[in-house]
């Protein structure tokens, strides 16, 4: 189980490689009767937080001489491919990098970009995961995954101890769920400080909170706008571990709704995030939570690796 010690040891690990969180508020009002914060995390190396669990993962083995002459390989919609090319790039060592054959065409480009061996498999996140797994098992290569690991989990919380630097009377945290490896360093940081954290999956994607109504990790269909980043078919074990936890609540969301949110990012503010970041803002907007008055809550928009281009109006 990941603890707040790992997650304060990934830190020190990635302390000046990555890029501190920016809060920003949220106009007035538009968190209900709260006092509402977006963290921009989609500023971070490779435009996703997936850069910080990399880099904690490929560093810490790196430090044990743990990296074999084959590299590291991973499996990925693309925002974690582009973190270990990222992270791998930083450290030298060589990155192949499986994606369905769905991802999308700007994540892929950047991955070719960022010096990966791209390998485009499937349609589903799980096949380009059986691949990679057959590649390390064939090469040596050393096998990373895109949310399922304590490092790739630690790493990601780093950014809850960077928002509770900026404000540390925060009440309560709001994140969107794949597979669970943001939301197991959030909660792991977030109930350590008394924090409350809200995890929102798609209603057409939603591995945690199906894992949590069945009391155990199950396989779930994916079919959601927001499945390129938000798409694994069973949510990690120990993401379910923590949203036991007291402090934690699960919210499901519509595509409608999540479109929506991302929409107002951009007419509002001018950011183009990824629908998996409007999937947590999407959960305040349409009252799936339902915030307090006077709490104080952050929404991390995860990522921007997206197509901006249906987001312009006439």
């Amino acid at each position: 189980m990941v603890t707040h010690q790992d997650v304060q040891a990934a830190a020190r690990r990635s302390a000046g490689h990555v890029r501190p969180v920016v809060l920003a508020p949220a106009d007035e009002g538009s968190f209900g009767g709260a006092e509402g914060w977006l963290a921009l995390e989609f500023l971070q190396h490779t435009g996703s937080f997936k850069a910080r669990g990399a880099f904690n993962f490929i560093g810490s083995h790196v430090e044990a001489g743990a990296v074999p002459d084959a590299g590291v390989v991973i499996a990925s919609g693309g925002n974690a491919g582009l973190a270990c090319a990222w992270a791998a790039a930083r450290h030298s060592v060589t990155a192949t990098v499986f994606v369905p054959e769905t991802a999308p065409a700007v994540k892929v480009g950047r991955l070719r970009a960022l010096g990966a061996d791209v390998r485009q498999v499937g349609r589903e996140y799980a096949e380009a995961l059986d691949a990679s797994r057959k590649h390390a098992a064939e090469t040596g290569a050393l096998e990373s995954h895109a949310y399922d690991h304590p490092l790739i989990a630690a790493g990601a919380g780093t950014v809850m101890e960077e928002i509770l630097r900026c404000r540390p009377d925060m009440d309560t945290v709001v994140v969107s769920v794949g597979g669970g490896g943001l939301f197991t360093g959030v909660a792991v940081s977030a109930l350590e400080h008394g924090v409350r954290v809200v995890a929102v999956e798609p209603h057409g994607s939603r591995a945690l909170n199906a894992a949590l109504e069945a009391g155990a990790v199950v396989d779930v269909p994916v079919d959601s706008v927001a499945a390129d980043s938000l798409g694994a078919r069973r949510a990690a074990p120990m993401a379910l571990e923590w949203a036991r936890e007291d402090g934690v609540r699960s919210v499901l969301v519509s595509d409608e709704e999540i479109v929506s949110a991302r929409q107002a990012l951009w007419d509002d503010r001018r950011i183009a995030v990824e629908h998996a970041a409007a999937t947590a803002l999407a959960a305040v907007r349409s009252g799936a939570y339902e915030t307090r008055p006077g709490e104080k809550v952050a929404v991390l928009l995860c990522g921007a690796n997206t197509d901006p281009g249906d987001l312009t109006r006439p």
